[in-house]
């Protein structure tokens, strides 16, 4: 299924993303232990091992998907300006999900600047790859950015899934493949676009 982004319907979506899963994500994910597909579905898999709601697990799934998607390709650890990958995917996104899905890959850098500034413990926990690129991303929140960000409605489920961002890096960690969430993903699919229809 190689359908471009353009040609996407509710029909084609949950398989045009498998697609990207199967034909690119064995990339190398910004130098981390773990492929970029990898990295996603650890996300999706602690996110359901937690009984986390189809939202937050499939927001884990598909927060970096921009990586994919960005007409501006993917990030590496020479870049000197960001990609803005997580709108490149929310762009994606906010056609066929839940605003909560699309909201926690549009946000997740921003819930890694907001935690930078809030938490400090947090900071010292990024890898050398997330370290770079928040530099390129803007670095942690000022206080304005910060109060802004917490009136977001969608707050919480933005930093569950940035905290399963960070935690989807183990090497040679065992998960199940997309099709195993792809139901999951249909049903929010159906869902959204039953809410929109009525």
């Amino acid at each position: 299924m190689n359908a471009s982004v353009k040609d996407l319907t509710a029909d084609n979506i949950v398989d045009f993303l498998a697609s990207i899963f199967e034909r690119r994500g064995a990339e190398e994910y910004l130098g981390e232990p773990v492929t970029i597909g990898e990295h996603m579905l650890q996300g999706a898999t602690i996110a359901e091992r937690n009984g986390q709601s189809d939202e937050i697990i499939v927001g884990a799934l598909l927060h970096d998907i921009g990586h994919f998607t960005s007409e501006f390709g993917t990030f590496s650890m020479e870049d000197t300006e960001d990609r803005h990958h997580e709108d490149a995917g929310a762009e994606v996104l906010e056609k066929f999900f839940p605003n909560v899905v699309t909201d926690c890959c549009r946000y997740h850098v921003a819930a890694k600047r907001y935690l930078c500034a809030t938490k400090p413990s947090y900071f010292e926990r990024l890898s050398e790859a997330s370290v770079h690129s928040l530099n390129l991303q803007g670095g942690p929140m000022n206080a304005e950015e910060v109060a802004a960000f917490e009136s977001n409605p969608n707050f919480e489920a933005i930093i569950a899934v940035r905290y399963l961002d960070e935690a989807g890096k183990v090497a040679g960690m065992q998960t199940p493949d997309f099709r195993h969430f792809a139901p999951r993903v249909q049903n929010l699919v159906d869902r959204h676009l039953s809410n929109t229809a009525s």
